[in-house]
């Protein structure tokens, strides 16, 4: 029968291995159960429980190359990087056909002579019937006592306003004292004598 895979503190050379198997076959006794065979076998392996604590830690295991440490930061660079190459293909697209319209209205057309061509009758085509579209009707004018409160309401939405600087300012300044005069006026003036 073969034993059971056992656990070392520093992997033996293969060289060792191979003695202590040959042993082994050598003895074939029964699986050592006592704690003194088994510091028998290490020691006839090269190992005793002494040097075991004396010796060289174990090496560390060997450092990952960065695409392996990495390797979940590259779907999303493929991403990334699709993405802005799909970004930049249609935006230069979009220039090329933007850049073709104009081009072809700026082009001049080529002179052709009229005795090579012969126009045919251009027939005259009815239009569809559509409805005709309704003039405009002029809306009843607003009441004064309406354009005063409406006045009123463009004041104080004036004077809410905070300018950010002092040509803004001024400007407002001024509208406040047109509304100001349009609502202390006897009559408001018509839109058409504006």
């Amino acid at each position: 029968m073969s034993e059971a895979p056992k656990l070392y503190v520093n992997k033996p050379k293969k060289a060792q291995l191979k003695q202590k198997q040959h042993k082994s076959k050598q003895f074939s006794s029964p699986t050592p159960s006592s704690s003194s065979s088994m510091e028998a076998q290490n020691q006839a392996a090269g190992y005793s429980s002494s040097s075991s604590s004396s010796s060289k830690p174990p090496p560390s295991p060997p450092k990952e190359s960065f695409a392996r440490r990495y390797r979940f930061l590259w779907p999303l660079l493929l991403t990334v990087n699709l993405a802005v190459g799909a970004y930049l293909f249609m935006r230069t697209k979009k220039k090329e056909t933007d850049t073709d319209g104009e081009v072809k209205s700026d082009v001049p057309s080529t002179p052709v002579s009229t005795a090579a061509v012969t126009t045919a009758p251009v027939e005259e085509k009815p239009l569809p019937a559509a409805p005709i579209a309704e003039p405009v009707k002029p809306r009843e004018p607003i009441p004064e006592n309406q354009q005063r409160e409406l006045f009123k309401w463009l004041l104080e939405e004036k004077r809410k306003v905070k300018p950010k600087d002092a040509e803004e300012k001024k400007r407002i300044d001024e509208e406040k004292a047109i509304l100001k005069h349009f609502i202390r006026a006897q009559s408001i003036p018509n839109r058409t004598n504006i």
